[in-house]
C-alpha cells in the first residue's frame, strides 16, 4: 500500500468516525425554532443602504413563486441552517447553491464549461449547507412543475447520491488532477442525450445560444451609435446610462466632470491593481468611455450594479465589464469570523476563483470613495442558463444530478473529499435524510412565500411585478 493510499484510507476513517457525533440521519427533517426570526425582517435588514427605489422590483420578482422567493432569500436559509447538525468539515461555500445558480459559460480558452456561476455569498463553512440548499431548491422547483411528493423525493435522493458518488470519485484524484478537473458542455449534452429527448433538445438550445452570446452580440444589444460614438443605451428602469440620470441638476457641470474623472481614475486604477500583470497589460489597451446602472438578478436587486463600456482601437473594438456592489455574505453572521474574507469584493472574487474550475480573466475589485466595494467581471461571456420550470421529469433529474456532481467537485477543491466521502459512506442513509429535510424545508419556503404575498397585500412591503 502506498503512502497516498494509506492517507486516503485514514482520512475516510476519520470522516466515518464523525457519524458518532453527527449521525447521517440527524440531517433529516426541518422544524422551525420557536424563536425563528421573521424571514421578511431578515430580507428587509439587507435592504439597508440599497437603492430604495429599486426594492419594489426585488420583491416583485421574489413574490412570483416560491422558487423565486427561495432564490432571493439566501439570508433566510442561512439563519435557518445555523442551528442544524454539521460534521465540522468545512469548504469554501458557494453560499447560494440553488438550481438556477449553475450554468454554462466560456473558459479563457473559449471552450464552454458548466459550473456554479454565483458567488455573492461565498464564505467558508459546512459543506452540508450548500447541499441542503440545492436539495430544497430541487423540491420547490419540482412542485412548481406539478410533480408529486414521491417524484420530488426521488429527485433529491438522486442529487444526494450523485454528490456522494462524485465525492468518492474526487477523493481518489491527486490534488493537481482535482484542481484541473472540469465539466465541459459536451459532457452535459451527453448526459441529457442519454436520459431525455426533450431535455437534450432544450440543452442543445442553451448551448447554441451561449455560443452566440459573445461580446459582439452584447454590444449590439446594449449599445447604440450616436454621432459616430458607441454609447450604452438607456432602457429604464433596468438600464440607465449615467448621462441620462440628470446629475447636472444637483451639481454644476464643471464640478461634476471633475468629480467623475477623479472617481473613475481611482476606481479604474484600483481595479487594475487587483489583476495579475498580464491582465493589466491587456486592459491598458482600452479606455473607459461610458457607464450605466443595470438591474439584474433577484435577491441582489437594489445593490449598485453597473456596466462599463471600454473602447479599444476603434468603436467596434469594445468590451463591456460589469461592476457589482459587494456587501457581507448572508452567511457571515452565522459562521466563525474569517479575517481573510473581510474585504467583501475580494471575498467574492476569491470565492469564484477557488470554486470554479476556470474563471473569468477580468475578475477584480475596487473600493469607491464612498467606501462601497465592487467586484468586476465580463458581462455575458457566452453564458447559458437552464430553465428548470420547463423541463420534463427526466431532463430535470439529469440537470439536478449534473448540479450535484458540480457541487461535489467545487467542495472537493477546497475541502477534504476523503473525509466527506468517508462520512457519507456507501449506502443511501444520508440521501434519505436529505430528502426528508428538503421536503420539510420546501414547506417552510412556501409558508415564507405566502408571508411575502400577505405583506404586499397589506402594504407592509411594496412590490412591482412584471419587471
Amino acid at each position: 500500500m502506498t503512502e497516498n493510499q494509506h492517507g486516503l484510507i485514514e482520512r475516510r476513517k476519520a470522516g466515518k468516525r464523525l457519524r458518532e457525533k453527527t449521525p447521517r440521519s440527524s440531517h433529516a427533517g426541518w422544524v422551525p425554532a420557536a424563536d425563528r426570526p421573521d424571514p421578511l425582517s431578515l430580507l428587509q435588514a439587507q435592504d439597508e443602504g440599497r437603492i430604495q427605489k429599486l426594492l419594489p422590483i426585488k420583491y416583485g420578482r421574489m413574490v412570483a413563486s416560491p422558487f423565486a422567493f427561495l432564490r432571493g432569500s439566501a439570508v433566510v436559509m442561512a439563519s435557518d441552517l445555523a442551528a442544524s447538525p454539521v460534521t465540522g468539515l468545512d469548504v469554501v461555500l458557494c453560499g447560494d447553491a440553488h438550481l438556477s445558480n449553475f450554468g454554462i459559460f466560456a473558459s479563457p480558452e473559449r471552450d464552454l464549461v458548466f459550473d456554479i456561476n454565483d458567488f455573492d455569498e461565498a464564505y467558508p463553512g459546512p459543506w452540508e449547507w450548500d447541499l441542503k440548499r440545492l436539495a430544497a431548491s430541487t423540491v420547490v422547483a419540482g412542485r412548481e412543475n406539478d410533480w408529486g411528493a414521491k417524484k420530488c423525493r426521488q429527485m433529491v435522493i438522486h442529487a444526494a447520491e450523485t454528490y456522494r458518488q462524485g465525492m468518492d470519485e474526487f477523493s481518489t484524484l491527486s490534488t493537481l488532477d482535482m484542481w484541473y478537473f472540469h465539466i465541459d458542455a459536451d459532457s452535459v449534452m451527453k448526459a441529457f442525450e442519454q436520459s431525455s429527448k426533450k431535455g437534450a433538445k432544450s440543452a442543445g438550445k442553451v448551448v447554441k445560444k451561449a455560443k452566440f452570446r459573445t461580446q459582439g452580440q452584447t454590444l449590439e444589444k446594449l449599445t447604440v451609435m450616436e454621432n459616430g460614438r458607441r454609447l450604452i443605451m438607456s432602457d429604464p428602469p433596468l438600464l440607465i446610462a449615467f448621462r441620462d440620470m440628470g446629475f447636472e441638476k444637483h451639481i454644476g457641470d464643471a464640478k461634476l466632470r471633475l468629480l467623475a474623472e477623479k472617481s473613475v481614475e481611482s476606481s479604474w486604477n484600483q481595479y487594475l491593481n487587483s489583476l495579475p500583470d498580464e491582465r493589466r497589460y491587456l486592459l491598458r489597451r482600452y479606455r473607459l468611455v461610458d457607464a450605466a446602472l443595470r438591474v439584474g438578478g433577484v435577491g441582489s436587486v437594489g445593490t449598485r450594479c453597473m456596466i462599463a463600456l471600454l473602447k479599444g482601437h476603434d468603436e467596434n473594438d469594445a468590451l463591456i465589464l460589469q461592476l457589482k456592489e459587494a456587501g457581507p455574505s448572508a452567511l457571515e453572521t452565522y459562521l466563525p469570523e474569517q479575517p481573510t474574507y473581510s474585504q467583501h469584493a475580494r471575498r467574492v472574487v476569491t470565492g469564484q476563483r477557488v470554486i470554479q474550475a476556470v474563471s473569468d480573466i477580468f475578475l477584480g475589485w475596487h473600493t469607491s470613495e464612498s467606501e462601497l466595494q465592487y467586484y468586476w467581471r465580463q458581462l455575458k461571456d457566452m453564458k447559458g442558463s437552464f430553465d428548470v420550470t420547463t423541463m420534463d421529469a427526466e431532463g430535470f433529474k439529469t440537470y439536478v444530478g449534473i448540479c450535484a456532481f458540480t457541487l461535489a467537485r467545487a467542495h472537493a477543491r477546497t475541502g477534504d473529499p476523503s473525509a466527506i466521502s468517508g462520512y457519507l459512506g456507501s449506502n443511501d442513509t444520508f440521501a434519505e435524510a436529505i430528502a426528508d429535510f428538503a421536503a420539510a424545508y420546501a414547506d417552510q419556503t412556501e409558508r415564507d412565500h405566502q408571508s411575502l404575498v400577505a405583506a404586499i397585500k397589506s402594504g407592509r412591503i411594496v412590490a412591482e411585478t412584471g419587471i
